[in-house]
This record gives structure tokens, C-alpha cells and sequence, in this order.
């Protein structure tokens, strides 16, 4: 069983930066890729970003790239969003997730991912 608790959301301007963290509990998540997902109200989850077991291969939804930067710590089983120049679309809760399996096949879609962090706010205002 794995636990995963997000952190660091709040309210931003337009332009600013926010670095959310993912901390994981239960077992140790370094052979498990790990993604970012987001739902904005009445809108469908959309995948933002993921990271392979390893850390050595990332990948980003183009609505973000060049903005934010996923990684991770194996050592601290955790994983982190650094979000550059937010934009008012941005807004959205975000959850941290982990896949099902070792493979990072699938790494965007939603139901490759077997846990789910409860999610952590994030508000840009215009």
C-alpha cells in the first residue's frame, strides 16, 4: 500500500512560481514512475507531467513545457512540480500519482496509475 500526500499550493499572480512536493509512505517508489495530473472545475483530469523510476526520463503535456519541471528524490521517496511563469489557466487542484507498473509505458493516461494523492490547490489570479 502506498501514501501519497501533496503539498505546497496556494494562490499565485500571473507570472509567479509555485513548487509543489508529493511525499510518499508505505513502500519505497524508486522502481515506479510517477506522474502529475490536474482537474480545473468541470473539467476533465489532464496529464501535466511524468518522471520514470529512475528520474532519467521526463515528460511533459505541451500546455507546460518550458514552464514546469518535474523530478525526484529516491532517497526522500518524494517527487516534485517546480511551476514557472503560472498562467490563470494553470488553476486547477493537482494530484501526484503512481503508475501500476515498473513500466513507464502509459505515462500520461490517468488509468495507468494505481495510487493518487489527495490533491493540493492551486490558484493563479490575472
Amino acid at each position: 500500500q502506498v501514501q501519497l500526500v501533496e503539498s505546497g499550493g496556494g494562490l499565485v499572480q500571473a507570472g509567479g512560481s509555485l513548487s509543489l512536493s508529493c511525499a510518499a509512505s508505505g513502500r519505497t517508489l524508486s522502481n515506479a514512475g510517477m506522474g502529475w495530473f490536474r482537474q480545473a472545475p468541470g473539467k476533465e483530469r489532464e496529464f501535466v507531467a511524468a518522471i520514470s523510476g529512475s528520474g532519467g526520463s521526463t515528460n511533459y503535456a505541451d500546455s507546460v513545457k518550458g514552464r514546469f519541471t518535474i523530478s525526484r528524490d529516491n532517497a526522500k521517496n518524494t517527487v516534485y512540480l517546480q511551476m514557472n511563469s503560472l498562467k490563470p489557466e494553470d488553476t486547477a487542484v493537482y494530484y501526484c500519482a503512481v503508475k501500476w507498473s515498473i513500466s513507464y509505458i502509459g505515462y500520461d493516461n490517468n488509468s495507468q496509475y494505481a495510487y493518487w494523492g489527495q490533491g493540493t490547490q492551486v490558484t493563479v489570479s490575472v
